[in-house]
């Protein structure tokens, strides 16, 4: 994998280009400008350094806190981090004073005078409110471990988990000890994805929970009560306590007796904050918190830290039932959180999010600290809304929400939920009748939240979107909208309730002059064109989107924009292309991916420019042979009388002044031409350039006159143009990139659907892409494409039944029809298990899936992947397929988590039912005893429960690879509309540009500031930091702060589990540039830990033998090398070469490369021979297909050289060795013999890499043999780094250097 490559590229700007161009420009004198610029620069960046303000606490007023804060902050941001900080854990309610006077929250703290260094702020308490008395309590209740766990219906069980603590710890405990041999043979093992067990943390209190006597009489709350709670201590005494408007105390209440009256005895005590309350009540509390910290702190900050913005990530396989981690565990006020979240009345909890949203977008963004508080508040209703939704989505699903219109179809209905409004993505009206019905309906869905998203991000003043997610659950597609105000006003007679687009199909269209500006910069960011359409009485309108897209002018006077599922032209190549008989697309809702068309336009403006260039390069050249031929005619006839000579020399110095001047010219053109092609304000006129589609093409427009038609036919030309390049230039160039290893091959369905996109593809072209990936050069890729459409295939297949099931059904049938899929290897006729109980209680219910077989399935999967992806599944296609790959595939496609066990694809071979027997007979000798019949039932009763295959009873006596009680969960899938902050990215790109220009103080100051902004805006769990962290690793590791990308690595790879998955392809690579860190940081025993587990996780993803992992292991092995475990190197790149020969075949580039490695790695083995063979390969290989000139061909014949010489040297030292030997009378065995000459001219020699590895594991020889043998090691490297500067290991970046080597460690 090429771990760094991505992030090491320079931005499409040459900055070395633009440095000339900035210092022609001033007119002024820069020696001058420069002080007064310096100056002022230095006197912002003092105005908006940080500085460090003391907070007085009302507990300990000697002792101030102290926060650095930065003048652009809000006084808010101060409270939060005084929340946060461990000795103001007990203070959420209460302001901030300076120098008396109370700060507003919202105050910017360079606009409050005398608040500058050193100031002192004064935290004072505030009274409660019966709100803030709630969330002082759910704050505590967090705090000191209280909270318990919590069944999520939208994030699933063990969400957001993190196994990175547990990772380093092996990685410690292996660095510790010696260097265990690896097994590179060895299966996927799913245990490396779970959580390990541990024992739960040390609790603070037994119970805290709210009180039965709530809530207070009106006669109470008069006198300030807000709540009563009830704790009991872990010294098993019970208090009652009273919540008050000035704080908590321990009242005369009990179980059976209401008096709220605060005690009078040692016991009543009363405090402004719960948790100080609780340390007086509780002896133990204080040790019992601080243990709970610990273990917190075990697990690191960002492990245990809530996710705030975005949807924490669901593991696909989870702990087993009876694992401590799914321990459910009584907790009286999991129950009571709804009271404590939305109060009494619930009314807390209903937010009018489409007012939130619009209000949000309103705010100013003229200053950065506006960019950045509106982007902060987005980021976070985003995130609220998008859990809201999906909650209630899945409610939905399950039938547990009312529809407004009961009497219509199921498919037809409509909800409101917690304000957000449902409706099934399926065709219930018949609006997508013409396009596909249902199949159409469910993509237009898809579509609409990508183009919410777009819009989103392009932020166009003026225009406003609904709240949008998609939620997919329960083979159901539900779509989640903000209420738009009058969506669902009853318009008058004769009036429209659209302004602009179609209103009624498109029989009616609409095109409201207001809406014109706002759609006018929709389609100016889409590249679409205004064009006409017509409507049922073929009257024109000309409209700047699709007729598709409505606009619609709300009762609160914003103009939102709807239904934008068609911002892109339909793909018409793909439509008029027919598939195999009987394999029609299902819908026409095949529309081309924004980024192709990007993509396109970058590319067009590109060649517009460098004509545009060309043309004036060709005028200024025209221009200056003219002037220079007039001036030497003015020279001829001024100087006529000086004779030829003269006229001859004269016209001579004109012509190569001519040159002269036109040729530096034309240089420097040549020079920024490529930055000239991405700017378009570097002196080329644009206005001539026009890029831009029509949406409406090929559905069904019919012009009316000649010049309508003409001007549609171009139209419909110009989106063939893009159609054939995406066919003929985009597939084509992704698949000579993978040819040639310019880019990294996916690992599993989701890196390659990432890939797919980046480049404009749609998924549809996965079947064309397999097809055309011929070749053992990219059979991974083939591999991963076919994977991917059947576990696609699957997925709509499986839609279909459990559409229609209920919830409890669902596990039989999904059991069920992966049997059918996978598990045909162990039970080849597997039968549906359904509990009779279920069977005879859901008597509608359709149950078509219990007659589902293996066969029947197979055809309806060739079916689906033959219609949607036109492409031919191979026979015996589900034999060849990797199961447990596969099965991750489905399972994170439909949400399922499965709990674990050791799957049987297989009939388990004779001696894994000899191992079977062996340890169930050891179990039964151990645990039973000699005693009543009944008690060896009973024993071996309890042997069945607790075997893997028996953890759940079945009616069915033949075994089956999957039973119902294996799915223990369902998480919905969710497509969000949140937009990505556009200030951090400018921080960022800013950041790499400074550097690559030699700014290198004010590039690291840009990229701390990006991070930052991200941390601000996203919160600090959140995929888009996590990538952060990493690119700022990498940035960091380049400008040689090597501690610092250690530091970021950790918290990528931590991030990057919680949000993206513990075995996702951005953990793998986050492990594997943490290891590449670790080792030039010179932690080279951590790194090796943590580049193994990346490559057992990647086992998981994807299997065995990734191309990618070539380079993974290389680096593994010259890590070894650094430690000189020089066999164990040697294996690691004996394990590169055997992947690389599967990858790339022997007579490879890629194979040459790993023999080079090989060959110096067996050098340092002492298998001399061995390595010569290894190296006359590889320069044969080099030789043949890069030619005898190439460097490469010559650094391995230098090689050849030197290795040949070695060997020769080492085989007569040897001789005359054994020679001494028999002079003085010494008797040794042969396979006793100094190390090096068994390692060359013993069996070892003639064996392949794998087979040497053994022979160099002999004994250790005499002192004499050990002495030769470390004198040679020394020689090998003595010799290599006086000739050659790098280590013969190879790994290091060289001047000499290892042939075409992708990146690996630094040894």
């Amino acid at each position: 994998m090429a771990d760094t490559k991505p992030n090491g590229q320079a931005p499409t700007n040459n900055p070395a280009s633009e440095t000339p161009a900035v210092q022609d420009a001033p007119t002024e004198n820069p020696a001058e400008t420069q002080p007064e610029v310096e100056a002022a620069e230095q006197a912002e960046q003092a105005e908006d350094a940080p500085f460090v303000v003391k907070i007085v606490l009302p507990h300990d007023a000697s002792q101030p806190l102290e926060l650095p804060v930065s003048p652009l902050e809000q006084i808010h941001e101060i409270r939060q981090s005084v929340i946060e900080h461990p000795s103001a854990v007990q203070y959420t309610c209460f302001h901030l004073e300076h120098e008396g006077q109370r700060l507003n929250d919202f105050a910017q703290i360079s606009d409050i005078e005398g608040l500058g260094p050193d100031a002192e702020l004064r935290l004072v308490e505030d009274p409660y409110t019966e709100k803030e008395a709630r969330i002082h309590v759910m704050r505590i209740r967090e705090l000191i471990g209280a909270a318990g766990d919590r069944t999520d219906t939208a994030h699933g069980i063990l969400a957001g988990t993190s196994i990175f603590s547990e990772v380093a710890t092996v990685a410690s405990n292996e660095a510790d000890k010696d260097l265990q041999p690896y097994d590179f043979g060895a299966s996927p093992d799913l245990s490396v994805v779970l959580p390990q067990d541990a024992p739960p943390p040390c609790k603070t209190v037994k119970l805290l929970t709210v009180s039965p006597w709530n809530p207070p009489p009106a006669h109470w709350r008069q006198k300030g009560h807000l709540l009563y709670l009830i704790v009991t201590t872990n010294e098993g005494e019970q208090f009652h306590i009273t919540g008050h408007v000035g704080g908590f105390f321990v009242s005369n209440s009990n179980k059976d007796r209401f008096n709220p009256t605060p005690r009078t005895d040692a016991k009543g005590v009363s405090a402004h904050s719960l948790f100080t309350l609780l340390e007086k009540i509780s002896p133990s509390f204080a040790n019992a918190y601080n243990e709970h910290q610990q273990y917190l702190a075990n697990k690191g900050h960002l492990a245990v830290l809530q996710v705030g913005n975005t949807l924490p990530s669901a593991p696909w396989i989870v702990p087993p039932a009876t694992s401590p981690l799914r321990t459910h565990v009584a907790d009286q006020t999991r129950t009571q959180e709804t009271f404590l979240m939305g109060g009494a009345e619930n009314t807390d909890s209903l937010r009018d999010w489409n007012e939130e949203f619009q209000s949000a977008k309103e705010l100013p963004k003229d200053t950065i600290q506006d960019r950045v508080f509106r982007e902060r508040l987005l980021a976070k209703l985003f995130a609220d809304y998008n859990e809201a939704a999906a909650r209630g989505a899945v409610l939905v699903a399950r039938g547990e929400v009312a529809p407004l219109n009961p009497t219509e179809g199921r498919d037809a209905q409509i909800f409101v939920y917690n304000n957000v409004f449902y409706s099934f993505g399926a065709d219930g009206v018949g609006t997508f009748t013409s396009e596909g019905g249902d199949e159409a309906a469910r993509v237009a869905t898809g579509k609409d939240v990508l183009g919410v998203k777009l819009v989103n991000q392009f932020d166009i003043d003026g225009l406003y979107t609904p709240g949008t997610v998609v939620v997919d659950y329960l083979g159901k597609r539900i779509v989640g909208q903000s209420i738009v105000p009058g969506i669902f006003r009853q318009p008058e007679p004769g009036e429209n309730q659209i302004h602009y687009g179609a209103v009624d199909g498109r029989d009616v269209v609409a095109a409201d002059e207001a809406f014109e500006a706002p759609f006018e910069k929709l389609g100016k960011v889409l590249h679409l064109k205004k064009h006409p359409v017509w409507d049922k009485e073929n009257k024109r309108f000309d409209l700047q989107a699709s007729v598709e897209i409505k606009g619609l002018l709300g009762t609160d006077g914003r103009k939102y924009v709807l239904d934008l599922y068609r911002i892109t032209p339909l793909d018409i190549a793909w439509l008029e292309e027919t598939g195999n008989e009987g394999a029609e697309y299902p819908h026409r809702m095949a529309v081309l991916r924004p980024e192709l068309v990007e993509i396109l336009n970058k590319r067009k403006t590109h060649e517009f420019i460098r004509s545009q260039l060309a043309k004036r390069a060709a005028k200024d050249k025209e221009n200056g042979a003219k002037e220079g031929a007039d001036e030497a005619d003015k020279e001829n006839k001024t100087e006529a009388e000086e004779g030829a000579a003269k006229e001859e020399e004269t016209a001579q110095e004109t012509k190569e002044n001519g040159t002269e001047e036109a040729a530096p010219e034309k240089t420097e053109e040549a020079a920024e031409g490529e930055e000239k092609d991405e700017k378009s304000d570097d002196g080329v006129d644009m206005s001539g350039f026009k890029f831009a589609l029509n949406p409406d093409v090929f559905s069904g427009q019919v012009p009316q006159t000649e010049e309508e038609k003409e001007e549609l036919a171009k139209d419909e030309q110009e989106v063939r143009e893009v159609c054939s390049f995406l066919r003929e230039t985009v597939i084509p160039s992704l698949l000579k990139d993978l040819q040639d290893s310019d880019v990294s091959f996916p690992m599993d369905g989701r890196s390659l659907t990432s890939l797919l996109h980046r480049r404009g593809i749609n998924m549809r072209y996965l079947g064309k892409l397999a097809s055309l990936a011929d070749g053992q050069r990219v059979a991974c890729f083939r591999e991963v494409c076919v994977r991917e459409m059947i576990s696609r295939g699957f997925k709509h297949v499986a839609r279909q039944y459990l559409k229609t099931l209920p919830l409890p059904l669902a596990s039989s049938c999904l059991s069920h029809l992966l049997n059918c899929l996978l598990g045909t290897g162990l039970n080849p006729k597997p039968v549906a298990e359904i509990d009779e109980s279920y069977r005879s209680l859901f008597a509608e219910a359709d149950l078509a899936f219990e007659k589902v077989t293996p066969e029947s399935l197979r055809e309806a999967l060739q079916q689906e992947v033959a219609r949607r992806f036109r492409y031919a599944l191979p026979d015996g296609w589900w034999n060849e397929n990797r199961h447990l790959q596969l099965l991750r595939e489905i399972s994170l496609k439909l949400g399922l988590q499965i709990q674990f066990k050791k799957f049987q694809f297989f009939p388990p071979t004779e001696a894994e039912l000899a191992a079977q027997q062996q340890a169930a007979a050891a179990a039964a000798e151990q645990a039973q005893p000699a005693e009543s019949t009944g008690s060896k039932k009973k024993n071996k009763k309890k042997a069945r429960e607790g075997s893997p295959t028996g953890a759940a009873t079945s009616p069915v006596a033949t075994p089956h690879t999957f039973s119902p009680d294996d799915f223990v969960n369902m998480v919905p899938i969710v497509k969000d509309s949140c937009p990505r902050s556009a200030l951090s990215e400018e921080a960022l790109e800013a950041g790499r540009l400074s550097i690559y220009q030699g700014q290198r103080k004010l590039g690291e100051d840009l990229l701390v500031e990006s991070l930052s902004l991200h941390e601000q805006i996203y919160g600090p769990v959140h995929p888009e930091v996590a990538q952060m962290y990493l690119t700022l690793a990498q940035l960091y590791v380049q400008m040689d702060h090597k501690d610092a990308a250690a530091d970021l690595a950790k918290k990528a790879a931590v991030v990057g589990e919680r949000t993206a998955g513990i075995d996702s392809a951005e953990t793998v690579l986050n492990y594997l540039n943490l290891s590449l860190f670790l080792h030039q940081n010179g932690q080279t025993k951590l790194a090796l830990g943590f580049a193994k587990h990346a490559l057992t996780v990647w086992k998981v993803i994807y299997g065995a033998d990734h191309p990618d992992s070539i380079t993974s292991i290389n680096n593994v092995a010259v890590m070894l090398q650094s430690l000189k475990e020089y066999h164990e190197s040697r294996r690691w790149f004996e394990e590169s070469l055997r992947v690389c020969e599967t990858s790339f075949g022997r007579q490879s580039v890629n194979a040459a490369t790993v023999l080079f490695q090989l060959a110096q790695a067996l050098a340092l083995d002492q298998d001399a021979k061995a390595a010569v063979d290894r190296m006359r390969e590889s320069y044969t290989i080099f030789r043949t297909i890069l030619g005898p000139e190439d460097r490469n061909t010559k650094e391995a014949e230098h090689w050849l050289e030197q290795l040949t010489t070695n060997a020769v040297s080492i085989a007569k030292q040897t001789k005359d060795l054994e020679a001494r030997r028999a002079r003085a009378g010494y008797r040794l065995a042969p396979s006793r013999g100094v190390g090096v000459a068994a390692a060359g001219a013993g069996p070892s020699s003639t064996a392949a890499a794998g087979g040497a590895a053994d022979v160099a594991k002999t004994a250790p020889p005499p002192d004499l043999n050990t002495r030769t043998i470390d004198e040679l090691v020394r020689y090998i490297e003595g010799t290599d780094k006086k000739k050659k500067k790098p280590a013969a290991g190879g790994g290091d970046g060289k001047k000499r250097g290892n042939p075409k080597k992708r990146g690996g460690a630094r040894s």
